[in-house]
């Protein structure tokens, strides 16, 4: 029986790996069928590409955690990380088309004036549902705000690096490695980035902030599951000083990723 279920834990990685992958190629390949202008974007080297890649990543990996051999409350945690992150990144995708403002300081600044932008409502929404994803996977209340942090940070984080074609995907890869060696949750953000990286990399297509925030909670949430409280603490204050500087973070990208 051990070796039974030695072969199978492997094995049904395996296979959802390749569920997130074909979901995420597959969900894209019928979005891209037909393209709405709100859909479509001119990106740093003025040619169009397409938002699509966002859903389809973050309907991938969802699709990729839900087959993953997971303790059910790990299994809820992470796709309702996903969910939520992607939904506030497409509403900022779509609400924020033609707003300049970028960063924390500046919607904050407009929420101190009474104005409620659709990057307040990312926030807000992010925050939350990592506080949520806290609440599901830690007992102790200090446990609980050290896995928001670290859900929804790592989402920043990898909205962060979206500014050139490959680099959101590259970060992923990055923070997934690591987290992967702990657990198999990493392996569906990876997989469904890695499906689209090619049409990425090809500018046809950017994750934007639905996909960003979708690829960047699922490894957040892996974070947390594979790791106790001494495990949270560097995670967390290294998300909050990318956040802080996270101009030198988006020049980073930006400069490594530029072709």
């Amino acid at each position: 029986m051990l070796t039974r279920r030695r072969r199978r834990g492997p094995a049904a990685v395996g296979a959802a790996t390749a569920t997130a992958a074909l979901v995420a190629a597959g969900v894209y390949r019928v979005l891209r069928a037909r393209p709405r202008p709100s859909w479509q974007r001119t990106n740093h080297a003025g040619r169009t590409v397409d938002l699509y890649a966002g859903p389809a990543v973050a309907l991938g990996t969802a699709a990729g955690i839900a087959a993953l051999p997971l303790p059910p409350r790990t299994r809820y945690a992470a796709v309702l990380a996903v969910t939520a992150a992607a939904g506030c990144g497409a509403y900022d995708d779509l609400a924020a088309a033609d707003d300049p403002r970028r960063g924390f300081r500046a919607h904050l600044t407009a929420l101190r004036h009474g104005e409620v932008t659709s990057g307040t409502v990312k926030l807000l929404g992010i925050g939350a549902a990592g506080l949520a994803v806290g609440a599901l996977l830690a007992n102790r209340p200090v446990d609980r705000l050290l896995g928001g942090v670290v859900v929804a940070g790592t989402a920043h984080l990898v909205n962060l690096a979206d500014v050139r074609p490959g680099a959101a995907v590259a970060t992923v890869l990055a923070l997934g490695a690591p987290c992967a060696a702990g657990g198999p949750l990493a392996a569906a953000p990876m997989a469904a980035a890695l499906a689209l990286a090619p049409a990425d990399l090809g500018e046809r297509t950017m994750l934007g902030d639905a996909g960003a925030h979708a690829l960047g909670a699922a490894l957040g949430v892996a974070v947390v599951a594979g790791a106790g409280r001494a495990g949270l603490v560097a995670p967390a204050a290294g998300i909050v000083v990318a956040t802080v500087y996270g101009d030198r973070v988006t020049r980073l990208a930006e400069a490594l990723f530029t072709r």
